[in-house]
């Protein structure tokens, strides 16, 4: 499984992507500009987190219009495998490969700390080794991550199954509707969320719940490909 960080200006959490990869499921990752137009080689795409372009206008409204993005895009239509954390899943709402939005945290403050998430769904590509109703943890660090979908959006987001991630009750840190912590499109290979799994790989970094996300991807990716060349 080959993988790519993108890289925009302002991203601070690609270098932690990358390190997260390689050492959680020791697979090729590389760095990749906001200006690169082929992303034809890989097979795991993050959009990590960070401050593209500063955060001007709205966080990853910018971002969203960067040559990298088209292939982003491209990459979700054929099915391959995109994963957005915190700065990158507010990419990919504005981008549309996700619904809904994210904003200003309800506290109006930034957040930085551990947070407690329930894995609503295990049966997509990122979440295939945790359990239903398992209680993870991993730190979120974010001032606009509240996350908000209209009430048909959310109704076809549950009846959909594509609520991946919720904040423990009584543990939402942001005002996000229905404690909603991280999300997948309707065929599943898009995920966004605002928790960062890179950030907890690690007992010194006080959880290694992020690392089964890695390893669930490549899992799955590895039996897809198992029964393309049987």
């Amino acid at each position: 499984m080959k993988c790519a960080v993108i890289q925009f200006p302002g991203s601070n959490c690609d270098l932690d992507a990358v390190k997260a990869i390689s050492q959680t499921v020791s697979q090729p990752v590389e760095l990749i500009w906001h200006t690169a137009t082929n992303l034809a080689a890989y097979d795991l795409i993050v959009v990590p987190g960070g401050f593209s372009y500063g955060d001007y206008l709205r966080a990853g409204a910018i971002a969203r219009f960067a040559p990298v993005m088209r292939e982003v895009e491209k990459a979700a239509q054929e099915g391959r495998y995109v994963l957005g954390i915190c700065n990158g899943f507010q990419i990919l709402t504005e981008a549309k490969l996700l619904p809904g939005a994210l904003r200003r945290n309800e506290s109006l403050q930034f957040r930085c700390e551990m947070a407690q998430l329930v894995v609503e769904n295990n049966r997509t590509a990122f979440t295939d080794h945790y359990a239903v109703g398992e209680q993870i943890a991993i730190p979120i660090a974010h001032g606009e991550g509240n996350y908000y979908a209209d009430e048909r959006t959310l109704h076809q987001l549950q009846e959909n199954g594509q609520i991946v991630f919720r904040y423990a009750k009584e543990h939402n840190p942001n005002g996000s509707v229905d404690d909603i912590a991280g999300i997948v499109n309707e065929r599943g290979n898009v995920l966004g969320m605002m928790p960062h799994p890179e950030r907890a790989v690690h007992s010194l970094l006080g959880s290694e719940d992020g690392v089964r996300l890695f390893s669930s991807i490549l899992h799955v990716w590895g039996e897809t490909h198992a029964s393309i060349r049987s």
